[in-house]
């Protein structure tokens, strides 16, 4: 019989069934819930053994994982009535990895606390394509004795670690990350645009780009992507909205003016107004064509 812990994931979606599925592959026993039959179905098909409810999941398990969609649902998971606390063992951990407000999430970590449920908030730098290959960065925060405890889980589905403190750090890091992808996606839109209408080859350029000075694992990615003219989402403009709307909520607690990120926020709006919602939110490229008076034609590009 295995002596490794008996592990719980909640939420099968785009960032969960990659790491659910290292988890497997790392020989850990999974108990998968999620709302949707086909989604728990891609980790049963793996080995995952299938709970029927949050509840189930959780009273059967030694670590639990959720990763949510935003602060409704992760409250819903956390303190529901069906939810990890109440239905959970005595010193079952309890980790989220979702991107959420570090207002709910301290909510959630003051109730762990009072029932003796150990909290930790790890979500994840990456997208669906790099949890893939298990290529993330794990933001960590809470207590870091527990978190000592669980590493060689999370360890394996990403590739880097980072312990931040034992609060609500790594929900404001995870902020601070992709604050700075968002806008320097919404500048790269911007300045392949200004280039393509000035004449410049579209493949050259993205190629220059790659061996600039600005090269960086994410900008390599997406050069390899856009030189194609590939928008199949990693994340989709529509669901970057909500990341958005945290940051400037955070911006707002903290008295912190961000005047480039309600910029993108408003641009990302009227991508999503424009049609390209579920798209990936590199079609920011797309809109600042049309608002420059490419055509079809100017675009043009070589592949």
């Amino acid at each position: 019989m295995s002596s490794l812990p008996k592990i719980g994931w909640i939420g099968a979606g785009r960032m969960g069934v990659p790491m659910a599925g290292f988890i497997l592959k790392a020989g850990y026993p999974v108990v998968v819930y999620s709302r949707s039959a086909a989604s728990r179905g891609k980790l049963v098909a793996q080995g995952a053994v299938e709970a029927t409810s949050v509840a189930q999941c959780a009273c059967e398990t030694e670590v639990v994982f959720s990763c949510v969609s935003d602060d409704t649902a992760l409250r819903e998971v956390a303190l529901g009535l069906q939810g990890v606390l109440i239905n959970a063992k005595p010193n079952t951990v309890f980790i989220d990895t979702s991107t959420v407000s570090a207002e709910v999430s301290a909510e959630i970590a003051e109730e762990a606390r009072k029932i003796g449920i150990p909290y930790l908030r790890i979500p994840i730098s990456g997208n669906a394509a790099s949890a893939r290959i298990g290529n993330v960065t794990a933001l960590v925060s809470g207590p870091e004795t527990v978190w000592n405890k669980v590493r060689p889980i999370v360890e394996s589905f990403s590739t880097a670690q980072v312990y931040l403190g034992g609060g609500e750090e790594a929900r404001i890091m995870k902020l601070v990350v992709t604050l700075l992808v968002y806008a320097t996606a919404q500048a790269m839109a911007e300045a392949l645009t200004l280039g393509r209408k000035a004449g410049l080859d579209w493949s050259l350029m993205l190629d220059t780009l790659g061996q600039s000075t600005l090269a960086s694992p994410w900008l390599i990615a997406k050069v390899a992507l856009m030189k194609p003219r590939d928008f199949t989402p990693t994340m989709t403009a529509r669901m970057i909205l909500k990341d958005l709307d945290l940051m400037l909520d955070a911006a707002r607690t903290n008295a912190v003016p961000l005047p480039v990120t309600a910029l993108t926020r408003q641009l990302t709006q009227a991508l999503v107004g424009e049609g390209y919602g579920e798209e990936d939110y590199m079609a920011a490229i797309k809109l600042a064509e049309k608002q420059a008076g490419l055509s079809a034609d100017q675009i043009d590009f070589k592949p």
